[in-house]
């Protein structure tokens, strides 16, 4: 299933022995383009404290009751690595992180999640990472920060992007909502993290190998209508782009 990030905002946690929060926004790497972890909002419980709770210990997304089960206890959160508010994370305390819930990491591996697709909740199919795999570099970017941010494309700028579309199974960002209103008045459009050419964060600008024209043809996505694979598959064909379940069916 596929949810807004904003739409996200303000969902309940709870964990195992009882509510820890809501969420606030979300941290995502700049390579694959997945959710790392959703920043809570935990009132005066831990003040002072970004706590982030990574996709391996998510449940379900219930929309009908806002919200997500976390697979934690307050007691792990409490003990977990402290980060200050509104500091970057980084990758010492990534390690910190990942060492204190034994979570296996996903810098290391050819895929999102290491070396799977999704980030697998089962810890006797967790791999140790291979001395032969090379780690990769990334920075975390929050969706909030990103929000804003101008599309330009090959032959002018498009609009900005105004949210973004998660996958609840794999948590990778699956589209960018990009609000053309300057351009095209009224009308939104979805581009996939994969269609990006480049990223200029100190210009705050995503750049997309594609025509104006060939986006203002696109399929005009619609607030009030469902994201169907239907939907979906006609966008990809639009844009004579692979969907992204093509190679994940791949990958496998």
């Amino acid at each position: 299933m596929l949810y807004k990030a904003k739409s996200l905002k303000g969902y309940q946690l709870n964990s195992r022995d009882g509510e820890i929060g809501k969420i606030k926004e979300f941290y995502f790497d700049d390579r694959f383009w997945t959710i790392r972890y959703l920043v809570a909002d935990t009132g005066n419980w831990l003040p002072g404290r970004q706590v982030l709770i990574s996709p391996y210990a998510l449940g379900v997304v219930n929309s009908e009751a806002k919200d997500i089960a976390v697979d934690l206890t307050k007691k792990q959160i409490e003990d977990s690595p402290s980060l200050d508010r509104d500091k970057p994370v980084s990758r010492q305390f990534e390690q910190a992180y990942y060492g204190h819930y034994r979570y296996p990491i996903y810098w290391a591996g050819l895929c999102a999640w290491g070396y799977y697709p999704y980030p697998g909740r089962a810890p006797e199919q967790w791999r140790e990472p291979s001395n032969e795999v090379k780690a990769w570099d990334h920075d975390l970017r929050s969706t909030n920060g990103v929000s804003g941010h101008h599309i330009q494309g090959t032959d002018g700028e498009i609009g900005h992007v105004e949210d973004f579309f998660i996958d609840d199974q794999t948590w990778a960002i699956r589209y960018l909502i990009v609000d053309t209103h300057n351009w095209l008045p009224g009308r939104k459009v979805l581009l996939s993290p994969q269609w990006i050419d480049r990223i200029s964060w100190g210009e705050r600008k995503v750049f997309v190998n594609l025509l104006r024209e060939t986006i203002k043809h696109s399929p005009e996505f619609k607030e009030e209508s469902l994201l169907s694979r239907a939907y979906e598959t006609g966008l990809s064909r639009h844009y004579n782009r692979p969907g992204y379940w093509i190679d994940e069916l791949v990958a496998k």
